[in-house]
């Protein structure tokens, strides 16, 4: 159980790299190497022989049922590998392919749930008050992103009003959560400055609702970058 928990957790983890990307990226040669030679170990460590202590109890066999089950063994055991190996190649693309699909996703599409619930997962699985911190920054700057996108699109509006409130409440979660763990930390002015520059410029395709939702968070975060 404890093996599959990690496995998990290490899948969760290329995910939020993969949303590092700038959009429309690959992943890089070293992070694809990097995921094939851990699940190649996976695979690996399955496909290890009994242990010698294991072998030393088993009963004796006659010699000729000895002899073909050796054989069968043997056969088995070469064809073990080269299954393990194929099922890891498969695993590996099918997983880069879904990751990389879930990362793109926005707001209405079916893979969304799952990049959301990836996201909170991580959010959760972190200890630290300054890494979970980042965490939900991370997670309010991927919603300014799916803002963006949504009003580039022919979209309802509900899924830009219901990014928006995410997009705020997650900051809000971050800012307290980093105001605990680093008073007066410079990645709060940071973040703020950042995402200024991302949500001013979609302002002026707001409606009515959605120009007051964004304003008011604006005025949040400038007043988190304003001079002591």
């Amino acid at each position: 159980m404890r093996g599959a928990r990690e496995r998990r957790v290490r899948v969760l983890v290329h995910l939020t790299e993969l949303s590092e990307l700038p959009l429309g990226g690959l992943p890089e040669p070293a992070f694809k190497e990097r995921l094939r030679a851990e699940l190649m170990s996976g695979a690996l460590t399955a496909a290890e022989p009994d242990a010698p202590e294991k072998r030393a109890t088993r009963r004796p066999q006659p010699l000729l049922g000895g002899l073909l089950g050796r054989r069968g063994r043997r056969r088995r055991s070469r064809g073990r590998p080269l299954l393990s190996q194929l099922a890891t190649v498969g695993l590996v693309a099918a997983l880069m392919v879904s990751s990389f699909a879930t990362y793109r996703a926005v707001p209405g599409d079916s893979l969304y749930p799952l990049k959301r619930a990836a996201e909170t997962t991580l959010v959760r699985l972190t200890s630290d008050d300054a890494e979970r911190a980042a965490r939900e920054l991370d997670s309010a700057k991927a919603r300014a992103k799916e803002v963006a996108t949504l009003l580039g699109s022919s979209v309802d509006g509900p899924l830009v009003d219901e990014t928006l409130k995410d997009m705020e409440e997650s900051t809000r979660a971050g800012i307290s959560r980093l105001e605990r763990a680093e008073p007066r930390s410079p990645k709060i002015k940071k973040f703020a400055r950042d995402q200024k520059e991302a949500v001013k410029p979609m302002l002026q395709q707001l409606d009515e609702d959605q120009l007051a939702q964004a304003e008011g968070y604006l005025s949040y975060i400038e007043g988190l970058a304003a001079p002591e």
